[in-house]
């Protein structure tokens, strides 16, 4: 495969994916980590709390009780675009449920901060893991990303922690060994996210 797969996730202030604020943004290529914080506008669900860990005071971030560093959103944009634009060949962001979740909300960031046209040049599109697991593996009981590991790889893990999620589902998408037309099946360009 020409493309670098980069597995990345999102911890939001919630599920609506015409709203919510990006809280954490990690992606995951090989041994290469990518990891940032930034501090939500919109205040966090008690869903999203009670599932992340996250809480904000003023503007604190904590997890789990304890402050993390931020920075403001556009920068967090800004530098996950240089670590994409790093591999020097285009990049297929894969997700966890990417289509539905994942790939709007960066997409519509993106595209506030007039960062679109700059993700196009360096990402062909998104790969939705949670289809391609649907499809490639049918009559599972279910396909949460934290359920297949246990089930594909015997192991738990820290869910809902982007940086764990990320490398998890590249743990699990090696084991998996998807060959180049499943791929492509659960595949979106970038451009049609938009």
């Amino acid at each position: 495969m020409s493309e670098a797969i980069v597995f990345f996730d999102l911890e939001t202030t919630g599920l609506d994916t015409g709203v919510c604020d990006i809280i954490q943004l990690s992606a995951v290529c090989g041994e290469r980590v990518f990891n940032v914080y930034t501090l939500p506008r919109r205040a966090l669900t008690d869903s999203a709390t009670n599932v992340t860990g996250f809480t904000v005071t003023g503007d604190v971030l904590s997890l789990h009780g304890s402050p993390v560093d931020t920075i403001p959103l556009v920068e967090a944009l800004t530098s996950f675009l240089a670590f994409l634009r790093s591999f020097r060949r285009p990049v297929l962001l894969a997700a966890h449920n990417a289509r539905r979740f994942d790939a709007p909300v960066l997409t519509r960031v993106l595209q506030k901060f007039s960062l679109r046209q700059d993700f196009q040049q360096v990402v062909s599109g998104f790969l939705d893991t949670f289809l391609l697991s649907k499809n490639v593996f049918p009559g599972l009981c279910r396909y949460s990303q934290e359920y297949l590991v246990r089930h594909f790889l015997g192991k738990t893990y820290n869910a809902h922690n982007a940086v764990e999620d990320a490398k998890m589902l590249q743990e699990l998408f090696n084991s998996w060994n998807p060959n180049r037309w499943d791929i492509l099946r659960f595949t979106y360009r970038s451009s049609l996210a938009f």
